[in-house]
């Protein structure tokens, strides 16, 4: 690779958008595309001998899907940054990558200088996400702010506002006595109120009581 320019892998199982991805990219003078692959595996393969500083990987392909593929990558070629390239903005496939490592995800029908761009940003140790993914990421963090509890610890509040004791819980939730307590200690740490009386409030403000009666 000539210095200074950006090394690029590319895996994608439609040959269409292989060669038209590569033959694009090749016109910037900073990136260099090092290898192509069709199938995970052979990406993998391709990986290892040309050691890429960033890998654009498609998601949905036979035998290994790019987001199981991303862990093999992580662990074989830790230096190299993945962004994940799909035609799908599903909640599932974007948290999913980003669990397993992936530090971009970009739609396929953004512009080819959003495509450099995300290169760009993740080759200097940054993250780039497309707008719609940025839009559904957003959106999520908003809904967590909002309800910060977990769908178990809802249930939890739910029973607590309908009078059922420790035992009772611990009967229902299969667990035991002290861990139901553990449960609404920690309900209390988490939401920053002193007592059972203010859990219950906290419940009708935002309708987990209704729910649970």
């Amino acid at each position: 690779m000539s210095r200074g320019r950006i090394s690029v892998l590319l895996i994608d199982n439609h040959p269409v958008v292989l060669d038209g991805l590569k033959a694009v990219l090749e016109t910037f003078d900073h990136i260099e595309v090092v290898g192509t692959a069709s199938l995970a595996q052979s990406g993998l393969e391709v990986g290892r001998r040309t050691l890429p500083q960033v890998t654009l990987m498609d998601i949905n392909m036979p035998k290994l899907s790019g987001i199981d593929a991303i862990e093999l990558f992580r662990q074989e070629l830790p230096e190299t940054r993945i962004v994940m390239l799909s035609m799908h903005d599903s909640r599932e496939y974007i948290s999913s990558s980003i669990m397993r490592g992936a530090v971009g995800y970009i739609l396929k029908d953004v512009s080819t200088d959003e495509v450099v761009r995300a290169i760009e940003t993740v080759a200097a140790g940054g993250t780039y996400f497309s707008s719609g993914v940025r839009d559904i990421l957003v959106a999520d963090a908003l809904q967590k702010e909002a309800d910060p509890l977990t769908p178990r610890e809802r249930h939890i509040l739910g029973l607590i506002v309908t009078g059922r004791s420790n035992r009772e819980i611990a009967e229902e939730l299969q667990i035991t006595p002290a861990t139901a307590e553990t449960h609404r200690k920690n309900l209390k740490k988490k939401l920053g109120i002193a007592t059972t009386a203010g859990l219950i409030r906290y419940a009708l403000d935002h309708g987990i009581a209704t729910t649970a009666l």
